[in-house]
């Protein structure tokens, strides 16, 4: 398995920075993750963190080195971490859950398979078209969706409702709904795209597809991160952003070009924190520098497996 990844976040016009990002893989497989925590909702960091912490958690003890089953795992790794939120309130009786948002892909063998609840969104490019595209778990969607199956009064364009009001979430008095999708073979060249709704809400569909699309995903990923909070301006929600090449050129100039071929049936590597403690200026700014260096440890410690076993 070979990829390219690249990854950015950043602070709006927000007191504080509540998305999150990681990726983790084995060398059959690789689990891509992003969590947006709800404002309005205590301690959002710590929800969209939890949710990544369960997800890599789940990964780690079932992917050896593959997941049996992609979708089951996404599913039940995803409710895992509502739980773990439910668990967490209620552990320091807060009078509200934390919550978040969560996208995630699988990619193993030839195939990507994925999952998402409430906004956060993947949008799969093959060459310059849109393959695949999430569809958020909002009032605003499902009333679009709606109106092309049933065209009716009612779903018109003065009955529209905000964007942002959701009806599932991780952290929610009710049982998230999780929509699964997948297999989708992959074909060399694919570019998988995780974001939050800071992103998508500025952006069209038809623009976010064809930056991926136009340049490296080391330029397209910033670019669009750039654009977003331009166009958002001062009150700019945070704007977080995952990108995955599939079957990337080994000689491809990308800040993340991992090759898992030579790993052992054992080696774990994550770039998701293990725990909530950690530098608060990294945590608000995932620049490339602090990429650069979860990466470095990661390759680090493959090659002292590698060693081990020769």
């Amino acid at each position: 398995m070979r990829f390219a990844v690249y990854q950015v976040s950043r602070r709006g016009g927000r007191d504080k920075n509540e998305d999150r990002m990681g990726y983790c893989y084995t060398r059959d497989a690789g689990l891509f993750a992003l969590a947006d925590g709800m404002g309005g909702h205590p301690e959002g960091e710590v929800a969209s963190q939890l949710a990544l912490q369960a997800l890599a958690a789940r990964f780690q003890r079932e992917a050896k080195p593959r997941i049996e089953d992609p979708l089951r795992f996404l599913h039940e790794a995803i409710i895992a971490g509502h739980h773990q939120l439910l668990r967490y309130a209620t552990e320091r009786a807060l009078m509200d859950t934390p919550r978040t948002t969560v996208v995630a892909c699988l990619l193993q063998g030839p195939a990507a398979y994925w999952a998402h609840c409430g906004d956060s969104r993947l949008y799969l490019v093959r060459g310059d078209k849109l393959v695949a595209r999430t569809r958020d778990h909002s009032y605003s969607e499902l009333q679009s969706t709606l109106a092309q199956v049933v065209p009716h009064p009612v779903m018109g364009v003065a009955n529209a409702v905000n964007r942002n009001v959701l009806f599932t979430c991780l952290g929610s008095p009710a049982k998230p709904v999780v929509d699964t999708a997948g297999p989708l073979v992959m074909q060399a060249g694919d570019r998988v795209l995780l974001c939050s709704d800071g992103l998508w809400g500025s952006l069209p569909d038809a623009e976010i597809a064809e930056v991926l699309a136009a340049q490296p995903i080391s330029q397209a990923v910033p670019e669009l991160v750039e654009r977003a909070l331009r166009i958002a301006g001062e009150k700019s929600d945070n704007v977080t952003a995952l990108a995955v090449e599939w079957e990337a050129a080994e000689d491809q100039e990308a800040l993340a070009n991992v090759s898992t071929k030579t790993l052992g049936e054992e080696v774990f590597a994550s770039t998701i924190q293990a725990s909530l403690a950690g530098d608060p200026v990294a945590a608000d700014e995932l620049d490339d520098a602090e990429i650069e260096r979860s990466i470095r440890e990661i390759n680090e410690a493959i090659q002292r497996s590698s060693h081990k076993r020769r």
